[in-house]
């Protein structure tokens, strides 16, 4: 062995001549990207469900983190609406992805928002204001509601409210080359008909699915 290197090697100690190898980096791991759910509820006549938090100022939606056990966006903002507002969504269509880009003391993240459809009378004078959580509630026209809400969110609803079909935002956000799915009318089938190879939902005899542009 050389008084300056390794056994082979230069001064710098690699086996082959080259740099030593530095300290073991570990295995790879994915990077952790929190992700969120909220849902666009609405009454008959098209009033937005609002939400006042306790925790932070401004009115937001219903909607939260998705927790780290394996449940999904959608199971997420069904647990949302449930814990903040006492009420149980069974349908939801997908109507904005919208990502956060991380910052100094905020991680960023992805958020997905779910149009839940309007709620008749009875079930919106069900609603349960989460105790501790949220101070009120109120069912507000959109041009009302939209000036109340955070920014961020403000932006997420308005581009969904905007377009029917599913929104892909960055910072709230529309990206440039990036254009809204569609809902396309395919042709008619009979009533109540369900084709296992596709995914959708039969409305009015016509076959509805989200497609790209």
């Amino acid at each position: 062995m050389s008084s300056d290197g390794g056994a082979d090697g230069g001064p710098d100690g690699g086996a082959d001549g080259g740099p030593a190898a530095g300290p073991d980096p570990g295995p790879w791991e994915p990077p952790s990207i929190p992700v969120s759910a909220g849902a666009l509820i609405f009454d008959r006549g098209g009033r937005l469900l609002i939400l006042k938090p306790t925790y932070k100022p401004g009115w937001t939606i219903p909607g939260g983190v998705m927790e780290a056990d394996g449940e999904t966006p959608w199971q997420a903002c069904r647990r949302e609406v449930r814990e903040e507002c006492g009420l149980d969504v069974s349908h939801g269509r997908l109507a904005c992805m919208d990502f956060r880009p991380p910052r100094p003391g905020r991680p960023g993240g992805i958020r997905y928002l779910f149009d839940c459809g309007p709620l008749g009378r009875t079930r919106l004078a069900a609603i349960v204001p989460q105790a501790g959580e949220i101070a009120g509630y109120r069912l507000a026209d959109l041009a009302e509601a939209l000036p109340l809400l955070r920014g961020p969110i403000r932006r997420r609803v308005r581009a969904a409210c905007a377009d029917r079909g599913l929104v892909y935002l960055e910072n709230g956000r529309p990206v440039p080359g990036v254009r809204p799915a569609k809902l396309r009318r395919l042709p008619a089938f009979p009533q109540g008909y369900q084709d296992p190879g596709l995914t959708g939902r039969v409305f009015g005899g016509r076959y509805c699915r989200k497609v790209c542009p």
